[in-house]
């Protein structure tokens, strides 16, 4: 048998949504197939100190208080703080080569094109979308309009600045009411697992949700609120993506938020989704055309809303780094389509070291200095 693929996870992160990154992380190290890949470590903490060496998927759970079965896990380097221009260093140091980087990093600085572009800098192929896609998927208001371009219908939606609220507070408050009406959902337009996210039914409702997404982004989403189903579907692929079956969200709160997706266990997956198959098969053509719309690669997770009154299926949102946790729908949706999550992480490498490969050789080289 030749040498083992090396892997480097890198898991944790500043974002909001540090803790979904760990179980995710735990998941992938449960599930990779250790007689082909090597395993190397990398955390990072909430305040952005990179972590290699040792065990620090553990060393973060234990930060947050997570309770996660852990097994050992040691690349037996050191750890190190890197922010900024160290960061760069510190991948380009890791221990050993490192054939393929594979970033659980949920929400901004993981999957927005920021560690995507580090990890480009670097020289070091990687799982998932490229940077491009990923800060146009994480970005709501750049999502929807490129969506509205090829014709994907969504639901209506506004989207401002903190500075165009205050400068145009009665405005923009008579448009939302005029134009979307309530309920309605009051976003973050840069985040992602429903964090920061908001119903307001009225507008005393509205004018803290919008307070309360200002936290998070200092540019907002307001859409409206549809009676709906909740629907997603898995993407795997480079240039020919493929979607999974769908599957369907039965959220146990008033809507699928955060402590829904990731840490009550009461909501419900059903797989595959109890709808038409033409109605699959339409939620399916879509996730592609989304998918490649942003210029998507490795995976994405598509969610979608079906209309109870009309039958509308509309587009929500792409996911370029989906949640891997015992619960998640990206893993689970493959599953139910005979690709096992061993064999998925397997097939999420090789699409990465491909997609590496096409753009070396596609790469301009280094011209000459001009000499005048």
């Amino acid at each position: 048998m030749g040498r083992r693929i090396r892997v480097a996870v890198i898991f944790g992160g500043q974002s909001g949504e540090h803790d979904v990154s760990l179980r995710s992380a735990r998941a992938i190290l449960r599930h990779i197939d250790r007689e082909r890949f090597e395993i190397v470590p990398v955390g990072i903490t909430r305040e952005g100190r990179w972590l290699i060496g040792g065990d620090p998927l553990r060393e973060l759970a234990t930060a947050s208080r997570l309770p996660l079965e852990l097994e050992p896990v040691s690349s037996g380097a050191g750890s190190a703080p890197a922010t900024g221009e160290s960061a760069l260093a510190l991948l380009e140091s890791l221990p050993g080569e490192i054939d393929v980087a594979f970033p659980v990093l949920h929400g901004p600085y993981g999957e927005d094109g920021t560690i995507q572009g580090l990890l480009e800098l670097a020289g070091i192929p990687y799982v998932g979308c490229g940077v491009l896609a990923s800060a146009v998927a994480m970005d709501k208001p750049t999502a929807k309009r490129l969506f509205a371009s090829v014709g994907l219908e969504q639901a209506r939606w506004i989207a401002f600045t903190w500075h165009e609220w205050q400068c145009q507070h009665q405005t923009l408050l008579a448009r939302i009411e005029r134009e979307l009406g309530y309920p309605c959902f009051v976003k973050p337009a840069n985040l992602g697992s429903s964090v920061g996210v908001s119903k307001a039914r009225r507008r005393e409702e509205l004018l803290a949700a919008i307070e309360l997404a200002n936290r998070y982004d200092r540019r907002i989403v307001v859409e409206e609120a549809i009676d709906a189903r909740e629907l997603e579907v898995s993407v795997l692929g480079n240039e020919e993506p493929v979607a999974s079956i769908v599957g369907e969200i039965v959220p146990s709160r008033e809507f699928y938020d955060y402590e829904a997706k990731y840490i009550d266990p009461h909501s419900q997956l059903l797989i595959p989704a109890p709808i038409s198959e033409e109605q699959a098969a339409t939620v399916r053509r879509m996730a592609v055309e989304a998918f490649r719309v942003i210029d998507g690669a490795g995976m994405a997770r598509v969610d979608f809303f079906l209309e109870r009154s009309t039958g509308r299926i509309l587009i929500n949102e792409v996911n370029t780094i989906p949640g891997f946790t015992a619960i998640s729908m990206y893993p689970k949706l493959w599953e139910a389509s005979g690709l096992c999550f061993r064999d998925l992480i397997t097939r999420l490498i090789e699409l990465a070291l491909e997609r590496h490969q096409a753009q070396q050789r596609r790469r301009p080289q280094a011209t000459q200095p001009f000499s005048g």
